[in-house]
């Protein structure tokens, strides 16, 4: 296998072409780059700004660049001994007439050549909830019009700008209705054709001498008609219904609670070759050396998947899964990758940065003050009870229909309580069986989940679920029960993880991130060693990752809120102040205050995670917005007094008006005190930053560099993190010589990824296979640094890491001197005792047992020791 060295995420869209993505190789090259690792490229529906709703998996999409522009982008790299992982879409395609796949399923129902392309149940008519009110009001209200699609010349059911294509057995009742002689001649090449031939005969039709003109015009008063439209809707082989019905009522499988993204069927062999026709040319073609599968817990045989992949590609692609690893969990060992995107790498982070006597304190001052929001075990349950009981309910009454289907002995309100209770208790996204015996592990997770329900259950009912699941019953009927439970728990656990207990539960934000374990102890450095030992072990080429188009905020704004648990004391009293200090701007509304405690609390942390060191309070615009779409998206996450789906404007608007009132200018008492109270944790952010910077260079895994994030990335969540990268102003900073006193803090983290990156370039067998050797520190600041070696023959490097350094910096310095490290000192194993240099400064190290820190790190904020 090809292994990369490094990474660069590239988000394309948002105004990155491949063009201009082909501009920055030689600056991504310098920086010491092996691989540009690229979002979704192919094409997707119209004004995309991510690419995962593609529209066509066998195109690249014009809107970048076309097949032209990726060809120019590969050939740069390539002559700049560059590779290309791609980021590939299994999962989902967009549910849009943009895709010809769906537009022909949407015509042709379950006669359509792709009607098994897509996950849908095809017991009933196709539902489409896109409607703002009920069909019946959007037909009153003349909301849906009978029109010509001239692009794909058909006729089509308009409901605004979407253009829905009709049963072609339907278009004779649209003749006669219209009395139009293109139309009959369109309805009789309906009654003989079908498939593409049909679209190309109604294309021959229409642009051949046909009188589109006075067609459009009939067309368009018989859209008055409604009871003509309401029959001719009955007619079609899907059904419009109001876009709050999906979450109860949706025929057919959609990424998480997305719509607009419907499940596809790539366990078939045949549509796993269609979706993947052009991505299998360009990887046999040497574009690309790499593949990132989206969402791999979505699909219905994860590991029938990878082999199929694996055999298409070859043994020499790099491939790596996004799957997000629950605690104890590890990627199962049979699936042909080299593991995962990296967010367990960050959960790891967390357990190092975070300070667990600190943590308590926080603890206790927030759950004072948020009470039952202070809860995290109940919130997980009540968040996840929301997601099976409310917005997955649709997914859940269809479990609970198979499996009473199965048994009809068993009483089917107890089956629902069991299959409810299950995967709510669920403790990861899934397992993983399919035809066979689940492994041991999956084995032990649903053992363990069915003791922490059985209490509460029916266990006759519970058992012949579990039955279901553990593969013990035969059948079709049974297969897809335990396929349709693996794919429905993933979602039921993201959304009620990620996108709702995160913006709920805000103890330390930092904490909760895309695979974080807020409820867990941190563990220090020697859960840090323990972790990255086990990452050497099982999957020493997986991406390592800090921040990603997913996670929750920048790695840097991270970074500085694991502070908050070192000056936990000051950050709880300020917050008291902070909040007094605001209270004008709190709003009382019929369901209370507004913004309740809990979510001042999470207002303040997310604020001080993105403050500029230097508040230029006459230029507070761009930071007002950003940070008030942040607050709001925040509450609609949390789904307690407002939603997506069910807003509260009232209270978006006080939410918004405090938010603004935290950045105003004319609030000069706040802003003093909270620019003052930030500047310890600012500094031991920033040293923060360089050492979680360090590590990711260094430890078993493939650093992974998120676009912008070689400086310092102190973004909010999405459509934050996809602004704009000023690259001239990087590009200028690695051009820059000097030593690393005189750079800003910034660049120097900048130009510690090159040091780091072009270090594994030289010795790149050394990062691939080393050993990963926690080295023992001594004296009084032990716990403020961690140190390691990776070790390969000869080969060795020497990290070493501050933390925990709140309080003991000077402004604007980012080491602490040697007076603090005073005796402290990293033990040397023997075979590492030899002349070494410090790579950051070029200082010497004399050879000998043991480094000195006072000498190491008295004048510089971390090291990266190399033998001479």
């Amino acid at each position: 296998m090809t292994v990369p060295t490094a990474t660069y995420r590239i988000q394309f869209r948002n105004g990155m072409t491949f063009d201009d993505a082909s501009r920055l190789i030689p600056y991504l090259k310098t920086l010491g780059i092996s691989h540009l690792y690229a979002s979704p490229i192919f094409t997707a529906v119209s004004g995309s700004t991510h690419g995962y709703d593609v529209t066509d998996a066998n195109e690249i999409d014009p809107a970048l660049g076309g097949r032209a522009g990726f060809d120019r982008l590969t050939e740069r790299l390539a002559s700049a001994g560059m590779g290309l992982v791609l980021d590939i879409v299994p999962n989902h395609m967009a549910a849009s007439p943009e895709n010809a796949w769906w537009r022909d399923v949407l015509a042709f129902g379950r006669q359509s050549a792709y009607a098994r392309h897509f996950d849908i149940d095809w017991g009933e008519p196709l539902t489409l909830p896109q409607l703002g009110q009920e069909f019946e009001e959007a037909l009153a209200a003349g909301e849906l019009r009978l029109v010509l699609d001239e692009t794909h010349g058909n006729f089509a059911l308009a409901y605004f700008e979407t253009l829905l294509p009709l049963n072609p057995s339907s278009y004779g009742a649209v003749a006669n209705r219209l009395d139009d002689p293109v139309a009959t001649r369109m309805a009789e090449a309906a009654a003989v054709t079908s498939g593409e031939d049909f679209a190309r005969a109604l294309r021959d039709i229409l642009f051949e001498g046909g009188d589109r003109a006075t067609l459009r015009r009939k067309l368009e008063d018989v859209s008055s008609d409604r009871e003509f439209l309401r029959d001719l809707h009955d007619e079609q082989h899907w059904r419009l219904t109001h876009w709050k019905e999906a979450a109860r009522h949706l025929s057919y499988r959609r990424f998480f609670e997305v719509t607009g993204l419907v499940g596809t069927r790539v366990e078939d062999p045949r549509v796993f070759e269609d979706m993947h026709r052009l991505v299998l040319e360009l990887v046999r073609n040497g574009k690309v050396q790499g593949l990132r599968i989206d969402h791999v817990d979505g699909l219905a045989e994860p590991k029938a998947y990878l082999d199929r992949l694996r055999a298409a590609v070859g043994p020499d692609t790099y491939i790596v899964v996004e799957k997000i690893l629950g605690a104890g969990e590890v990627l199962p060992e049979s699936w042909p990758v080299a593991g995962t995107t990296g967010y367990e790498f960050i959960a790891a982070l967390s357990d190092l940065f975070i300070d667990a006597s600190g943590l308590r304190i926080l603890d206790n001052a927030y759950r004072g003050l948020a009470g039952e929001a202070g809860d995290l075990d109940e919130g997980r349950r009540l968040a996840k009870q929301q997601m099976v009981e409310r917005n997955f309910a649709g997914e859940t009454g269809r479990l609970v229909a198979m499996a009473a289907g199965i048994f009809p002995e068993i009483n089917r309100e107890e089956i629902a309580t069991a299959v409810r209770e299950l995967l709510i208790a669920f403790p990861v996204y899934r397992t993983y069986g399919d035809g066979g015996p689940l492994s041991w592990h999956d084995s032990a997770v649903l053992a363990a989940t069915a003791s922490q329900v059985m209490p509460q259950l029916d266990r006759r009912a519970l058992d012949h679920v579990l039955k279901l699941l553990e593969g013990k019953i035969d059948g079709d009927a049974a297969h897809e029960f335990r396929i349709r439970f693996q794919q429905l728990s993933g979602p039921v656990m993201a959304k009620a993880t990620e996108d709702t207990l995160f913006y709920r539960y805000s103890r330390l934000l930092a904490a909760n991130e895309v695979g974080g374990e807020p409820g867990k102890p941190p563990e220090g450095p020697d859960g840090f060693h323990r972790r990255m030992a086990e990452r050497a072990r099982l999957q020493p080429h997986g991406l390592s990752t800090s921040s990603t188009h997913d996670t929750k905020r920048g790695e840097d704004a991270r970074a500085r809120l694991y502070v908050l648990s070192e000056g936990a004391d000051v950050f709880a009293q300020a917050v008291e102040r902070w909040r007094h200090m605001n209270l004008s701007w709190l709003k009382n509304l019929p369901g209370g205050a507004a913004p309740e405690p809990n979510t001042e609390w999470m207002l303040y942390q997310a604020l001080a995670g993105v403050w500029p060191e230097e508040f230029d309070r006459a230029q507070g615009d761009d930071l007002r917005v950003r940070f008030t779409d942040y607050a709001v998206k925040a509450v609609r996450e949390a789904k307690l007094r407002s939603a997506w789906t069910e807003q509260d404007g009232a209270y978006e608007e006080a939410i918004t008006a405090y938010a603004a009132a935290l950045v105003s200018p004319d609030n000069d008492a706040f802003l003093e005190d909270f620019e003052r109270v930030l500047q310890p944790f600012i500094a031991a952010g920033y040293v923060n930053s360089l050492s979680q910077t360090l590590l990711k260079l260094t430890a078993p895994g493939i650093p992974d560099i998120y676009q912008g994030s070689e400086g310092f990335d102190f973004s909010l969540v999405d459509p934050d993190n996809r602004r704009p990268v000023d690259y001239t102003r990087l590009t200028a900073w690695l051009d820059e010589a000097g030593p690393i006193a005189k750079l800003q803090a910034a660049a120097l983290k900048q130009r510690i990824i090159a040091i780091g990156l072009q270090l594994r370039q030289r010795h790149p067998v050394l990062f691939a296979k080393g050993d990963y050797l926690p080295l023992k520190t001594t004296g009084s600041r032990r716990d403020h640094v961690l140190a390691f070696a990776r070790v390969h023959n000869s080969e060795f490097a020497i990290t070493v890491a501050p933390r925990l350094m709140f309080g003991w910096l000077d402004p604007g310095v980012l080491f602490a001197g040697p007076e603090f490290w005073e005796d402290t000192s990293i033990a040397v194993p023997s075979p590492l005792h030899g002349l070494k240099a410090d790579l950051v400064t070029g200082k010497t190290i004399e050879p000998g047992g043991s480094i000195s820190l006072a000498a190491l790190l008295g004048s510089q904020p971390l090291g990266l020791v190399s033998p001479i």
